[in-house]
C-alpha cells in the first residue's frame, strides 16, 4: 500500500492512468457540430455574398473540465484510496495481538477494540496470520495460552467475543505463553496495554521483543481508571476513599452511593489536588439512609475497582445505652457509660437514656450496664422485645455481686434476663490474698462471634461473677478465661439474643475495656443484632453475586468458588474469587477489588526499542466507493450538458445564448453535486409550515419540546432516535427521525406522544403556547415532562431543584390533572414489556402518573401528563455511529435495557391506549385457549 500523507492507496498502480489525462484532453475538445436545417431564400438573395473562414465547434473549458474530473475521480476510486490509514506491519512473520482484557482495561475498552478491529485491517490488507493473545486468565481451570494462527477474519471473530475481567492481567502467566510460541521469522508484535505498571510489564515487554517488532498502544496517562477503597466511620460521617493513578493536574469527580436495588442515596464530589493520587469523600447522612448504602461507585467509571460493595459492616446500628442516672458523667472515667459509649460511637447510633424510652424506639441492641433487679413490668417489656428480635447486653459488677451475697441473696435462676444461673458470691483473682497471678483471656472459641480475635497478653481480669456449672454451660459460653472459667456467656430467646459479660465495663474489676479487644468485642455482639450467625466469621463464605469487568453486579458463574476467611483477609482477587458479594443471607461479606489495586501506577518506562503510542484516534475508511459515485454523478451530468449543447432539448441559436444557458444550467447541477449536504441541510432546515406538517403526518415520528438549551436539545433529539431505532426493531412501530416542536410555531396534535425536558431556565409559557398545550392535553395527546434531576423527590412539591421551580412555572396555567407514583398495576407496567421500575440514565426518581380514578385521562384511560425525574433522553441518546452517548447509573448496560423498555411501553401505552388492563375480553380469550 502506498501513502501519500493522511491517504492509501490499496491499487497504487491505477493511478498511473492519471498520465493518461492530458491526452484526453486534446481528445474532448473537438465536437462535431451538431446538424442543422435552414430554409434559403431565393437563390437571388446569394448573389455577391462573400465567403467567411469558420473554425470547427470546439467543447467548452467548463464541459472539458467536467469530463476530466469524472475520469480522474474514476481513476482515483478504483486505485483503492484509504483515509487516515495505519502503518505498515514490519518483518516477514505473523502478527501478534496481545489484548490487556484486566479490570483496568474496563476504562477505555471501546478504543481498545477500535485499536484492535484497525490491527487486524492492517493483516487482513496485508495478508498476514494472527497469534492472538490475552493477558487474563478467562476461568480459573483454564490456563492462559495464545491462539494458533489464525485468520484475521477468524482472529476478529475472537476479538469481539472479548469483555474485560474484574481480576488483575497475570502477566507471569501470558510471559509463560509467550515463550511457548513459535515463530517463523520476524513477527510484529501489538500490545494493546492498559496503561499500568506492573512488576511484570518490563518483562513481559522484554520477551515480545524476542519475537520481532513491539508496537505498544496504551491510553493517556489522564485517562487511567479510578479505584475505590472501602469506606470508614468518621464519627457520623461515612468516608471513602478514591484513588488515581496519575497525579497531574487538580480533577473533580462525582461519587455516588446506591442501596440494594440501584436506587441513589446520595452523591458527592471528589477533589484530586495536583499531585495528589488520593481524595475522600464524606457522607453526612441520616441512620436509615445511610444503612441502606450498599454500594459506591465513580460516575462515569466503568471498571470492577470503581465500585465498593457494602455489607453488615458498614451499617451503623441503633444502640440503646441505658443511664438512670444523671451524674453519670461527673466522674467520667469511673463510669460505665464513658467507656461503652467511646467503644460504641465510631459504628453504631447511639443514644443515651432511660430503659422505658430506649424500649419505645427502634433499637437493635441494648446496654444494660451494672444495675440491680428490674421492676415486673419493664422486665416484661425487656422480655418481648428480646423474643422480637433484640439484643440485651448485660454487665455485672458490684450492684449484681451485692444481689448474690446479700441477706436475700438469689442465684439468679430467676432472672430471665440472664443468660446463666449465677454462683452467690463473687469471685476475686487478684489481691493480697491471692496465691498467683490472675488467668489470662483463653483464646476465642471456633463458633464464638469473638472467634479470629487476637487477645491481647497484657490483659488482666481481676474479679467476675461466676456461672452456676450446669450441661449446656459450654455452648453458652462466648469468652473465658485460661482455666475454662466463663466470662461472656449468651442464651438466645426467641428472635433475640440475652448477654452477659461477668466483668464490670470500667476499669473497676479488669482492663478490658481499655484494650482495643473491648471495642472489637462489642461490634461483634452489635452484629449479633443484626442476625449475623456466630459461625460466619471462619468458614467459607459460598458466592452470592459478583461484578462483572464493567463493575455490574449479576449472578455468580459456575466457576466462582467458595472465599475462606483467609482469603477475605488477603483480599485475593483472581478468577476463583472475583470481586462481589459472598455468603448467604444476612451473612454476605464485601470482597472489593480496590485495596488489591491501590497501589496502580501510569506506564512510564519499557525496554528500548519499544514505540509506544496511544490508541488509534480515528479508524482506516476506504473512500473510493464515494469518489466512484462521484464520478457517476458527473457523468450524468455531463450527458445532460451533451444532449442540450446538441440542441435536443431545444434550438440552442446562433448567438449564444444556449451555450450560455447551458453553462448555467452546467454551473447549477456542478454545484448540487459537488454539495449535496448543503442543499440537503437547506431543505431539512426549512421551517415551512406545510413542509413541516408533511413530515408529521406521512411518517410516524416522535416530537421533543425545544428548551433554547443548545446541549438539552441535542440529547433529546439523540435520545428520541435511538428510542424511534429501538421501537423499528422490536415493535410494529417504524418511526422516522424525530423533530423539534416549537409551542409557538408547530401544531401539536401530529404527535401522539411529546418528550418535554425541562431546564431551570426555561421561561413560562405564553398565552398562544398555553392554550395550545391545553388543548393537545384535552383531545388525547400524553406528554412526558422529564426533570433530568437524579436526586429522589417524595412528592411533586416537595423537591427544590431548579428544574422542578421550572416545572411549577411552565404548569402554572395548565390543565394538569393528579398525579400518582405508577402504580404496581398500571398499564404502563405491562403495555409491551413488564416492568417492576422505570429507570432512565439516573434510578433515583419515581415516575408519577395522571391519577385516572379522579377522574383524569381520555375516554380510553390513557393518562395525558407523566413526570419522570431520571432523564429518559440520556439513556436512549446514541451518536451517529449509533452508540450510547452517556454513562448510565448504577446499573450500566442493564440499567439502559430497562429504560429503552419504559421507552417503548411510554409510545406503546400513548398509541395503544389501555387495551392491556382490558379485562372485558379475558372470559373469551380464556375460552379460545381451552382453558
Amino acid at each position: 500500500m502506498a501513502a501519500l500523507g493522511p491517504l492509501a492507496f490499496a491499487q497504487p498502480w491505477l493511478l498511473l492512468a492519471l498520465l493518461a489525462l492530458p491526452a484526453l484532453w486534446f481528445l474532448l475538445r473537438v465536437t462535431p457540430p451538431a446538424p442543422k436545417t435552414q430554409r434559403f431564400p431565393a437563390i437571388r438573395l446569394l448573389l455577391g455574398l462573400a465567403p467567411k473562414e469558420e473554425t470547427p465547434a470546439r467543447t467548452p473549458w467548463w464541459l472539458l473540465l467536467l469530463r476530466l474530473t469524472a475520469a480522474a475521480l474514476l481513476i482515483v476510486g478504483l486505485s483503492g484510496p484509504v483515509l487516515h490509514p495505519a502503518t505498515q506491519l514490519s518483518g516477514s512473520g505473523p502478527l501478534v495481538l496481545v489484548i490487556d482484557n484486566g479490570w483496568a482495561a474496563a476504562k477505555n475498552w471501546s478504543q481498545r477494540m477500535q485499536a484492535a478491529e484497525v490491527t487486524l485491517d492492517r493483516a487482513v490488507r496485508e495478508e498476514r496470520r494472527v497469534h492472538l493473545l490475552t493477558t487474563a486468565t478467562e476461568r480459573p481451570d483454564t490456563p492462559l495460552a495464545a491462539s494458533d494462527l489464525l485468520r484475521p477474519e477468524r482472529a476478529r471473530e475472537r476479538v469481539r467475543a472479548l469483555k474485560p475481567r474484574p481480576w488483575p492481567s497475570d502477566y507471569d502467566a501470558a510471559l509463560a505463553a509467550v515463550a511457548d510460541l513459535q515463530i517463523t521469522g520476524s513477527a510484529h508484535v501489538i500490545w494493546l496495554n492498559d496503561g499500568l505498571q506492573t512488576p511484570g510489564t518490563d518483562a513481559l515487554a522484554s520477551r515480545l521483543q524476542r519475537l520481532g517488532r513491539v508496537e505498544v498502544m496504551r491510553p493517556r496517562p489522564g485517562n487511567l481508571p479510578l479505584s475505590v477503597l472501602p469506606p470508614s466511620s468518621d464519627g457520623t460521617d461515612l468516608a471513602v476513599p478514591i484513588h488515581r493513578p496519575d497525579t497531574r493536574g487538580p480533577t473533580t469527580r462525582t461519587v455516588v452511593a446506591n442501596d440494594e436495588r440501584g436506587r441513589l442515596v446520595a452523591t458527592a464530589e471528589a477533589r484530586f489536588e495536583d499531585g495528589s493520587r488520593d481524595a475522600t469523600v464524606r457522607f453526612d447522612l441520616p441512620l436509615e439512609l445511610r444503612n441502606r448504602i450498599s454500594r459506591v461507585s465513580v460516575e462515569g467509571e466503568t471498571t470492577a475497582a470503581s465500585v465498593a460493595l457494602l455489607d453488615s459492616r458498614w451499617q451503623r446500628r441503633p444502640v440503646g445505652l441505658v443511664t438512670e442516672s444523671a451524674q453519670a458523667d461527673a466522674q467520667p472515667l469511673l463510669s460505665e457509660v464513658y467507656y461503652l459509649e467511646r467503644a460504641l460511637n465510631p459504628y453504631a447510633e447511639v443514644t443515651r437514656g432511660g430503659l422505658g424510652a430506649l424500649l419505645a424506639q427502634d433499637q437493635a441492641v441494648i446496654v444494660l450496664s451494672d444495675r440491680g433487679a428490674l421492676r415486673t413490668d419493664l422486665r416484661t417489656q425487656v422480655r418481648s422485645w428480646v423474643e422480637r428480635g433484640g439484643v440485651l447486653l448485660r454487665f455485672a459488677g458490684p450492684r449484681l455481686a451485692r444481689e448474690l451475697t446479700g441477706p436475700d441473696a438469689r442465684d439468679g435462676s430467676g432472672d430471665p434476663l440472664l443468660p446463666v444461673r449465677l454462683r452467690r458470691g463473687g469471685r476475686a483473682l487478684s489481691g493480697t490474698m491471692s496465691w498467683g497471678s490472675p488467668p489470662k483471656l483463653a483464646p476465642f472459641d471456633a463458633n464464638s462471634p469473638f472467634a479470629g480475635l487476637s487477645v491481647p497478653d497484657d490483659l488482666t481480669i481481676d474479679r467476675q461473677v461466676l456461672a452456676q456449672p450446669a450441661l449446656d454451660l459450654g455452648e453458652k459460653t462466648w469468652a473465658r478465661l485460661a482455666d475454662g472459667t466463663p466470662l461472656v456467656t449468651a442464651d438466645q430467646r426467641g428472635d433475640g439474643w440475652v448477654v452477659l459479660v461477668h466483668t464490670t465495663a470500667n476499669a473497676q474489676w479488669s482492663n478490658l475495656p481499655l484494650s482495643g479487644l473491648f471495642v472489637q468485642m462489642l461490634r461483634r455482639v452489635v452484629a449479633v443484632g443484626e442476625g449475623i450467625a456466630r459461625s460466619s466469621e471462619r468458614s467459607p463464605l459460598p458466592p452470592s453475586s459478583v461484578l462483572d469487568g464493567f463493575g455490574a453486579l449479576g449472578p455468580a458463574p459456575a466457576s466462582v468458588q467458595a472465599l475462606s476467611p483467609e482469603a477475605l483477609e488477603s483480599n485475593t482477587i483472581d478468577p476463583a474469587h472475583p470481586p462481589g458479594l459472598y455468603g448467604l443471607e444476612g451473612q454476605r461479606r464485601a470482597h472489593n477489588l480496590g485495596p488489591a489495586v491501590v497501589d496502580a501506577r501510569p506506564l512510564t518506562a519499557l525496554p528500548n526499542g519499544i514505540s509506544v503510542g496511544g490508541f488509534s484516534a480515528e479508524p482506516e475508511r476506504p473512500i473510493g466507493p464515494w469518489l466512484l459515485v462521484a464520478a457517476l454523478a458527473l457523468l450524468l451530468v455531463d450527458l445532460v450538458l451533451a444532449l442540450l449543447l446538441r440542441g435536443l432539448f431545444g434550438p440552442t441559436g446562433g448567438d449564444g445564448m444556449g451555450r450560455r444557458a447551458a453553462g448555467g444550467a452546467a454551473a447549477i447541477l456542478l454545484a448540487v453535486t459537488l454539495a449535496p449536504g448543503s442543499a440537503q441541510a437547506q431543505v431539512d432546515s426549512s421551517d415551512d409550515p406545510e413542509s413541516y406538517a408533511l413530515k408529521a403526518t406521512l411518517d410516524t415520528r416522535l416530537g421533543y419540546v425545544v428548551t433554547g438549551n443548545a446541549r438539552v436539545d441535542q440529547i433529546a433529539e439523540q435520545g428520541l432516535r435511538g428510542l424511534s431505532r429501538t421501537l423499528s426493531a422490536r415493535t410494529s412501530i417504524e418511526p422516522e427521525a424525530p423533530l423539534p416542536v416549537r409551542l409557538n410555531e408547530h401544531p401539536l396534535a401530529f404527535f401522539p406522544l411529546l418528550y418535554w425536558p425541562v431546564t431551570a431556565e426555561q421561561a413560562p409559557l405564553g398565552p398562544k403556547a398555553t392554550r395550545k398545550v391545553n388543548a393537545y392535553l384535552a383531545n388525547g395527546g400524553t406528554i412526558l415532562f422529564d426533570l433530568r434531576d437524579p436526586t429522589p423527590n417524595v412528592n411533586l412539591g416537595g423537591g427544590l431543584s431548579g428544574a422542578t421551580q421550572a416545572l411549577r412555572q411552565l404548569t402554572r396555567n395548565l390543565d394538569i390533572p393528579p398525579l400518582q407514583p405508577v402504580p404496581p398495576e398500571h398499564v404502563l407496567t405491562k403495555t409491551f414489556y413488564l416492568l417492576n421500575d422505570f429507570p432512565g440514565r439516573y434510578d433515583g426518581g419515581q415516575l408519577w402518573v395522571e391519577d385516572t380514578r379522579a377522574g383524569g385521562g381520555d375516554g380510553d384511560g390513557v393518562a395525558s401528563v407523566l413526570v419522570g425525574y431520571n432523564d429518559y433522553a440520556g439513556a436512549w441518546a446514541i451518536d451517529q455511529a449509533g452508540q450510547p452517548r452517556f454513562a448510565v447509573t448504577p446499573g450500566g448496560e442493564r440499567q439502559r435495557e430497562i429504560a429503552y423498555r419504559v421507552g417503548v411501553n411510554l409510545v406503546m401505552y400513548a398509541m395503544t391506549g389501555n387495551y392491556k388492563a382490558d379485562q372485558v375480553h379475558v372470559p373469551a380469550i380464556l375460552e379460545r385457549l381451552g382453558q
